[in-house]
């Protein structure tokens, strides 16, 4: 097939809808990850092994099975069970929960990282718990993983296209429909891949900067 620059005219406009349901799905995912992944990781610290052992069990459930089966569960198994979620609302839940088991032990390295001695510190000026927790423990683990979380969600980003397969009409969907349409592939796939790359590349890049400032 010929490349027909008048192909790509027709479809930049569903593209750039495409461009912003990826990235609406990356930003809601991101944050459903970081702040999942975090009660994860308090959680499976608790002493109690009634919140412990539950948690651990459904995180590694949930890090041991595939993504793409998540999104078919919650889109078309949960709504037998009344609950019914939109396309885009299953793929930011499903990439967020997915993805919230793997910051969970990112976290998990970065609170194991923190000295002994802060723990001690803590103690020895007689700070509460939570305290300990929010002002000592939390803001020197973060600083330390805010890389590792960059990285998954570049990760998150290359995972987008899974959102297709529940109808999700992000980059890769719009260019299946347009060429479905119009017969025309080689345009729309091309462009779909440029704009991963324009995408990830700067983004890996600012990671590398934030990572050389943060060891400093």
């Amino acid at each position: 097939m010929n490349w027909d620059w008048s192909t790509l005219g027709d479809f930049l406009p569903l593209f750039g809808h495409g461009v912003l349901v990826t990235l609406q799905a990356l930003v809601l995912g991101a944050l459903i990850a970081f702040a999942l992944g975090l009660v994860w990781a308090l959680a499976q610290r608790s002493p109690l092994k009634v919140v412990r052992w539950p948690v651990t069990a459904v995180t590694e459930f949930v890090r041991n099975t595939p993504l793409l089966v998540q999104l078919f569960f919650i889109f078309y198994v949960l709504p037998e069970w009344g609950l019914t979620l939109s396309a885009l609302a299953t793929g930011v839940i499903g990439l967020g929960l997915h993805y919230s088991t793997y910051t969970a032990e990112v976290y998990r390295a970065g609170i194991d990282g923190v000295p002994a001695g802060q723990w001690e510190a803590a103690t020895a000026l007689s700070l509460p718990r939570s305290r300990t927790w929010a002002a000592v423990i939390l803001p020197q683990a973060l600083r330390r993983v805010t890389p590792a979380l960059g990285n998954y969600v570049i990760a998150m980003l290359k995972d987008s296209p899974m959102l297709m397969t529940i109808g999700v009409l992000e980059m890769l969907g719009q260019a299946r429909q347009f060429g479905s349409r119009t017969f025309q592939m080689n345009e729309p796939i091309v462009v779909v891949g440029i704009a991963f790359v324009l995408i990830a590349y700067p983004a890996s890049l600012l990671l590398r900067a934030l990572e050389r400032r943060l060891a400093r």
